[in-house]
């Protein structure tokens, strides 16, 4: 028997891989797809049937990748519509995976038509729920994506779902959502790497509510939404070609690079010191293990990229663009920025200051703009240094002009890595002297306790 969950980094987004006998099913399967048939092929099964839970938003689903290499047949949930590939799934049908099998359960709420999957053993005895984005560990699915005006309907079919549909199906079933800690389909998702429907009924703060209109008005709430989303909806009805290998980004020289910039944007993912002491001039900068979660707020997909990446990291930067929908890389920049100086060419810079010295200028009472770059959620949990202007990193393209240019601006976060990401806009957007508080607050917090207190 096979049973393997994958997680693609970033994106906290969980497929799953049922086998037994000599057939094997993927349930959500990723677009780099490899990894499931070298498991099915392993363990010697064949994948026969690809399931789907939903529509997906945040990434590029990859069942036409995964059918192409295996023959498998897909089905997809929200069958009302108009996917271009595969067959919509009926509420109650079944699949048998060897000795196991798999029955959908209508489930609404995140989308109108989101299935889940109750896996059951050779016995007939159920075992394990796939709930797709309904119900996570300590959270359930958003609810907006249909709409500001139907948030209310959907929170109520999201109620019925999980109230009438999963939570009845017993305590000792396991629950296995299609997302983790840290992913943007639902609001603070706890980091319990596996769960059961009696751990959520006792220990999810959202399934607490006294009653379904307590339910409603605590999950009908519109979350922040990235605009690549809507681009995912329409590459996962099908709307481009399947992608039949990961692509390679060819290494190029310096000039060459230079030659291809008309037009492109280029990309930088190294460490954001790397980037503050020289990058080429216009580059984005997301740090590697970044990209997940802000390439689909900031990068344009019209346009190729061209990257700046240390050797070593370049195959999973690609995998990361590739699962978002970035096809169009178009090579990376060989020798890096060495090798861009070597050959002559012009470059940038950013400032860079060091937690101890930056709780020096707080102490010193230096007039700063200091621009935090960190989440609502974040700054109660640690409030920024007194005088800081607070603006979210997914809010500094619409707020942009609230960035003064004729003074330093010192950009912070938690860590310097979002900061890096936000140095490198308002660099774009012409601003000339924007310096990354490295370390962020953490540093800033162990730095200042040799220094006077430094947040209110």
């Amino acid at each position: 028997m096979l049973f393997e969950r994958i997680e693609s980094e970033g994106l906290a987004h969980y497929s799953y891989v049922v086998g037994d006998g000599d057939e094997a099913c993927v349930i959500d399967p990723r677009r780099d797809c490899g990894v499931y048939q070298e498991m099915a092929v392993r363990q010697g099964h064949r994948i026969t049937s690809i399931l789907e839970t939903h529509r997906n938003e945040d990434y590029v689903v990859g069942s036409r990748e995964l059918a192409a290499r295996t023959g498998a047949r897909i089905w997809h949930a929200d069958g009302h519509l108009a996917y271009q590939y595969g067959d919509a799934v009926r509420d109650g049908q079944e699949w048998m995976v060897g000795q196991l099998s798999l029955m959908a359960i209508h489930s609404p709420g995140h989308t109108l038509g989101s299935m889940s999957y109750l896996l059951r053993d050779p016995q007939g005895f159920p075992w394990v729920i796939f709930t797709g984005d309904s119900l996570f560990a300590g959270a359930v699915g958003r609810v907006d994506f249909v709409g500001e005006d139907r948030l209310e309907e959907m929170a109520g079919h999201l109620y019925d779902t999980i109230f009438t549909r999963l939570l009845p199906l017993g305590d000792g079933i396991i629950v296995c959502p299609a997302h983790g800690a840290g992913s943007v389909c639902g609001s603070s998702i706890a980091s319990r790497v596996w769960t059961t429907v009696g751990l959520e009924r006792r220990l999810n703060p959202k399934l607490q509510a006294p009653n379904r209109a307590g339910f409603v008005a605590d999950v009908a709430v519109p979350l922040a939404r990235a605009p690549y989303f809507r681009r995912m909806e329409l590459v996962n009805l099908g709307g481009s070609a399947p992608m039949e290998e990961l692509p390679v980004p060819e290494p190029i020289s310096a000039d060459a690079f230079a030659e291809r910039l008309d037009g492109a944007i280029v990309l930088d993912t190294r460490c954001p010191a790397c980037f503050a002491a020289a990058h080429i001039p216009g580059a984005y900068a997301i740090p590697q293990d970044e990209i997940p979660s802000f390439a689909g707020w900031f990068l344009p997909y019209d346009r190729p990229i061209l990257l700046v990446a240390d050797a070593s990291g370049t195959e999973k930067v690609v995998r990361y663009l590739v699962r978002l929908g970035y096809d169009r890389v178009g090579g990376v920049l060989r020798g890096c920025m060495k090798a861009w100086h070597s050959a002559g060419r012009r470059g940038a810079h950013a400032g860079i200051v060091n937690p101890a010295e930056f709780a020096s200028l707080l102490d010193a009472r230096e007039q700063m703009f200091v621009l935090d770059v960190r989440s609502e959620r974040e700054l109660e949990r640690v409030p920024a240094v007194k005088g800081a202007h607070h603006i979210h990193i997914i809010e500094i393209p619409e707020r942009i002009d609230d960035v003064p240019q004729d003074r330093r601006i010192y950009v912070m976060c938690a860590t310097g890595t979002r900061a890096c990401i936000v140095t490198s806009l308002l660099l774009r957007a012409g601003h000339k002297d924007v310096a990354v508080v490295l370390g962020g607050m953490a540093g800033l917090e162990r730095a200042s306790r040799r220094h006077a207190p430094i947040a209110e």
